[in-house]
């Protein structure tokens, strides 16, 4: 028998601790089950493949102020003396910095824009200018088609000339062109034509927030500035070396510039990500202490209630109640209100789930973890009263004869 009734007349009784525990076991579920799975959701956020081999990889610019070179002819200068640093695999003056957060998008289709006549799809990707070296020096591997020729490269300070080419992202060319057929083929940024002459397998864009995270364009153009970025790759065992001469060996070469912005590719990833890194930190918090209040909670009411019934359990125990059923008791009442508490948690959890969908643009939330933080705070629950109703069945007959 597990004596329903006589729990359910005992909770009557003490009707404010119950709904209050109730409440925060559902508050618990509730909270718990989401934040569990932003976790996990951010978690694989931070851990997804970016194509590049990162700790190999650093980047910096360079703020040109003086005004008797050609910046075209200087970058070429200093991207042959990058290159030959012992530990330097390859170098390239590039537009923009996969990963960094910041750089270039549009949308680019297969047909013209002002052939108004002909509409045709259109694929949002980010680009990049480079050149040959470009796909060395970011680490990715084509899986079609071939790398620039040098006679490809378009190296000006105006646009009168454009490249014709470009190497896309596996993903970029899967969407824009979803029959199977887009190497060999032309796409549009703007009127400018394109055609895709190699397809790299993960090559991540400047954002990995971004709707499209991989989808990028590199096109073979070298339009240096006052201000370039340029990106390094090095052994891994020496680029932290390779990175404390990138300054003195520049400034030597032409002392006409500053270095700025000097960082490895996984620090500014890592920058870039900072947002998502501390909510994860502040979420298992929150997780931590809702459980342990919760076990807390439990805890106290189940001491409580002990302390209140000790003559009531005093007297069970010399009508003969054995030691388990005290403990059974105790276990059956916390389950009963613990049980409660989760049918309510877990319909807020789907309703509060819907509603960060909504507002917040994040992802559905897997009813599967309901269930796992329903069943996690259910042993939480009944191991926390089993210390209190141990004490309750070790409660001497003798107190049923004394005053309480």
């Amino acid at each position: 028998m597990l004596e329903i009734k006589p729990i359910f007349n005992a909770m009557r009784r003490s009707k404010a601790g119950a709904i209050m525990l109730l409440i925060q076991i559902a508050i618990t579920t509730a909270i718990v089950s989401n934040a569990s799975f932003i976790i996990y959701d951010r978690v694989q956020y931070l851990q997804q493949e970016t194509g590049y081999p990162e700790d190999e990889i650093f980047h910096f610019a360079v703020q040109t102020f003086g005004k008797d070179v050609d910046l075209s002819q200087q970058f070429e200068l200093t991207e042959t003396t990058l290159r030959n640093i012992p530990g330097v695999i390859n170098a390239v003056a590039m537009q923009e910095i996969p990963l960094s957060g910041g750089g270039s998008a549009s949308s680019f289709g297969i047909n013209p824009t002002s052939d108004q006549g002909r509409q045709g799809r259109e694929v949002r990707s980010a680009y990049t200018y480079g050149d040959e070296h470009a796909l060395e020096t970011m680490g990715v591997d084509l899986i079609e088609g071939r790398n620039f020729n040098q006679n490809e490269v378009i190296i000006a300070q105006n646009r009168d000339v454009l490249p014709t080419v470009a190497i896309v992202s596996k993903t970029f060319l899967e969407e824009i062109f979803p029959e199977g057929d887009g190497l060999g083929q032309t796409i549009y940024l703007g009127d400018m034509p394109l055609k895709i002459i190699g397809v790299v397998g993960k090559m991540m864009g400047p954002w990995l927030k971004d709707s499209r995270p991989d989808n990028l364009i590199v096109i073979p153009f070298v339009n240096a500035g006052v201000y370039q970025k340029v990106l390094v790759r090095a052994d891994p065992e020496q680029r932290a070396q390779v990175m404390g001469q990138i300054e003195d060996i520049l400034l030597k070469e032409y002392d006409q510039r500053v270095v700025v912005n000097l960082n490895g590719m996984d620090e500014s990833k890592r920058r870039y990500n900072a947002s998502d890194i501390l909510m994860l930190r502040m979420l298992v918090v929150l997780i931590t202490v809702l459980v342990l209040v919760t076990a807390l909670g439990i805890f106290g009411l189940t001491v409580f209630n002990i302390n209140k019934r000790t003559r009531q359990i005093g007297t069970r125990r010399a009508l003969g109640a054995r030691k388990s059923a005290i403990v059974r008791y105790f276990m059956v009442e916390n389950g009963i209100i613990c049980i409660a508490g989760l049918v309510i948690g877990s319909a807020a959890a789907v309703y509060m789930g819907t509603a960060l969908l909504e507002h917040y643009s994040l992802p559905a939330l897997d009813h599967s973890y309901i269930g796992m933080t329903a069943i996690f705070v259910l042993v939480v629950s009944l191991l926390s009263v089993l210390v209190p109703a141990n004490r309750a069945a070790n409660i001497s007959p003798s107190v049923a004869t004394r005053s309480i």
